[in-house]
């Protein structure tokens, strides 16, 4: 058996399991107000008022990206077997999410290249569906993640490939992020918007919040029902039921910082709920990355998904050099770019 190396007492691989659990958290956060905003795209009826929800996150969305792509980087480079292992697992999802990735950079940088109005509201759809289903498929994958691959030895993939991926359960999750998300965009909207936007924001964020309460209490309820030993890691450990807790109080703190107008405030909220409900997952999947609906003695795990032990060490010092760039990178830019949205010139 390999000796683990250890920093701060931890083992590499559970280090790189937090590692990757912060930039994909970090990836949902940053980009779900994006998406979240685009989801909103065709509730706003004005011309005026879609390049003005465009432009506020204009500065933002492609440096958001950055957590994808290091993200996924990670993952690749620590736990290799299981990226190769969900890639073949959720291929059509993921080939989806690059296509719709795609599309919605295009209608960001030619909507408003043209003035034709067929020009512009062909590229308004089409931003507004990619964002949605971006949103939608996150969600999906997750919820194929929480229930399981059916994953046979040497972690082949023994499962259906077009719409294996399309569970009930999975689909749930699906519109419970989508909800979080354009939760998550009408305010930060609020908090780039003024006037008659803002107005119409206002009234569309009481009904994202709805939608989020909804499809959250229900996915939960069926979490709780229908998933074997969702709660087993919490019995054992009790200190961890502070995790739900956490998130229960987060999700109910939204609305009532909505409804005293304090958004900056309801947008921290916000994040620390998919935050707590990502700590949740990772909480109880750990060690196992993909369980397998076959045999558990078939699910890729941290250990046997993992690189080298020298190649983790390697990594590891490689992110403590670049995580303090990466965050003040992240803290000049929104800094830079606080405050409320102005056309002009150099607008999309």
């Amino acid at each position: 058996m390999v000796e683990l190396e250890t920093f701060l007492g931890i083992d590499y691989p559970t280090l790189w399991y937090l590692v990757v659990g912060l930039l994909f958290s970090g990836y949902a956060i940053l980009e779900g107000f994006d998406y979240g905003a685009g989801a909103w795209h065709l509730f706003l009826k004005k011309d005026l008022s879609r390049r003005i929800a465009i432009n506020a996150i204009g500065p933002l969305w492609d440096a958001n990206q950055v957590w994808l792509i290091i993200g996924g980087g990670a993952l690749f480079a620590g736990f290799p077997v299981m990226y190769a292992t969900m890639l073949s697992a959720m291929y059509i999802p993921f080939m989806l999410f690059l296509v719709l990735l795609v599309l919605r950079s295009s209608a960001i940088k030619f909507r408003s290249s043209e003035e034709m109005i067929w020009w512009r509201k062909t590229w308004d759809i089409i931003y507004f569906i990619s964002n949605t289903l971006i949103a939608f498929l996150l969600g999906v994958v997750l919820g194929n993640v929480l229930q399981g691959f059916e994953i046979g030895e040497n972690f082949s993939y023994k499962g259906g490939i077009f719409f294996a991926f399309l569970s009930p359960y999975a689909i749930m999750v699906g519109f419970t992020t989508l909800s979080i998300f354009m939760t998550q965009g009408a305010i930060f909207l609020l908090l780039k918007t003024e006037g008659r936007l803002y107005a119409r924001l206002t009234f569309l964020l009481k009904k994202g919040m709805i939608f989020f309460i909804i499809s959250f209490a229900v996915t939960s309820l069926y979490t709780l029902v229908f998933l074997p030993g969702v709660t087993d890691k919490f019995k054992e450990n009790p200190v961890f039921f502070i995790l739900p807790i956490l998130a229960f109080l987060a999700v109910a703190n939204v609305p009532r910082l909505v409804s005293k107008k304090k958004y900056a405030n309801a947008l921290v909220f916000s994040s620390l709920t998919m935050a707590f409900l990502l700590m949740l997952v990772a909480f109880q999947l750990y060690p196992v990355l993909l369980p397998s609906t076959i045999d558990p003695k078939f699910s890729v795990t941290i250990y046997n998904a993992a690189s080298s032990q020298k190649s983790l060490g390697i990594m590891l010092t490689i992110v403590l050099i670049g995580a303090p760039l990466l965050a003040g990178y992240f803290l000049f830019l929104y800094k830079t770019f606080h405050g409320k949205v102005k056309l002009d010139d150099t607008s999309y």
